[in-house]
């Protein structure tokens, strides 16, 4: 089914009638669910890698030559803020609305506490690019980078302490649900899990040799794992088993493309973005996904919810698109 075309919005808006289809054959699930996707202006031509918001107002975007802005309006307007680098920035992680970090290429990792307005630097022994953070609390964050890098600290970021990953492959994306519990992915196919948070990590078998670029896991059981062309796996018994669920090409598709970011807003509904500006989403838990479509003409890198009702995803040339759902 050909996307929908929305009138009676403005120029800058977007809207996306997404056609859900079953991955079970002979699946009958099928629904039109819109979502309305807003172009928002940063006035940067750099790309923002990622983008987070820890309510439905504050929110920070970071990407190339150390890009940095925030919002405190949803993002309507974006403000330019000095990170103090001119290094990539891959990601941004603010635990309340003053504490943040920032990781980026050649070990960079910089933390701000006044919301981003000063940072500063935190030398590590590493110098492999940073990618992924998470923190469960004040004091718990983990960050993975290159090289199967991953760092902890328990001290608020005082104190960084390498973990033993297992592994020499890139890591793009770390999660944890609490301070024990946690997965991170990467190249080759890599899938980690800790149950300990991070004295040990167990390899997983994701059942390919592709690229992950994020993970994310709604409860103990049940995570999702995304990557390049199409790459999309998914584990209902904490990893021990990841089933291949790669997307299709799509009936106007020329080339599968890199699927970038994942997240779940609930335990039915999540989302995907990733090149050529496309959206994916599910109300289904991920049994079925939508055929894709477009909200913005570049790639999607960052993607983040306030809630179930308002996300923001971020990409090529200053690119910022606010996402509302529709039921």
């Amino acid at each position: 089914m050909p996307v929908g075309m929305c009138r009676g919005v403005k120029r800058a808006v977007l809207c996306a009638c997404l056609m859900v289809v079953g991955f079970m054959p002979g699946g009958a699930l099928s629904a039109e669910t819109p979502v309305l996707a807003t172009l928002q202006k940063t006035n940067t031509p750099m790309t923002l890698m990622a983008v987070q918001f820890k309510d439905a107002k504050a929110g920070w975007a970071v990407g190339s030559g150390g890009t940095l802005f925030s919002t405190v309006d949803g993002g309507k307007k974006w403000k330019k803020q000095a990170s103090g680098t001119s290094t990539l920035l891959t990601g941004v992680y603010f635990i309340d609305q003053k504490t943040g970090w920032v990781t980026g290429a050649a070990g960079t990792l910089r933390q701000s506490l006044n919301g981003g307005e000063t940072w500063t630097g935190h030398p590590l022994e590493t110098q492999q690019p940073l990618y992924g953070i998470h923190f469960t609390s004040a004091a718990d964050g983990w960050v993975v980078g290159g090289g199967g890098t991953i760092l902890h600290t328990a001290d608020g970021g005082a104190h960084w302490v390498e973990q033993a990953s297992g592994t020499s492959a890139a890591l793009y994306a770390v999660q944890f649900l609490d301070a024990q519990r946690g997965t991170a992915v990467g190249a080759l196919g890599t899938i980690l899990a800790t149950r300990d948070g991070g004295r040990t990590w167990v390899p997983q078998v994701s059942q390919g040799a592709v690229t992950l670029f994020d993970v994310f896991f709604t409860d103990d059981a049940t995570g999702w794992a995304v990557g390049n062309a199409g790459a999309l796996f998914q584990t209902n018994d904490g990893g021990v088993k990841w089933v291949d669920r790669t997307l299709p090409c799509g009936k106007t598709c020329t080339k599968v493309i890199d699927l970038l970011k994942v997240r779940f807003t609930t335990a039915q509904e999540g989302w995907i973005v990733g090149e050529r500006g496309m959206l994916y989403r599910t109300t289904d838990a991920g049994y079925s996904w939508s055929d894709g479509a477009p909200i913005a003409p570049v790639s999607l890198f960052g993607l983040t919810f306030s809630d179930a009702a308002h996300g923001w995803a971020s990409g090529e040339n200053g690119t910022v698109v606010y996402l509302q759902a529709g039921k």
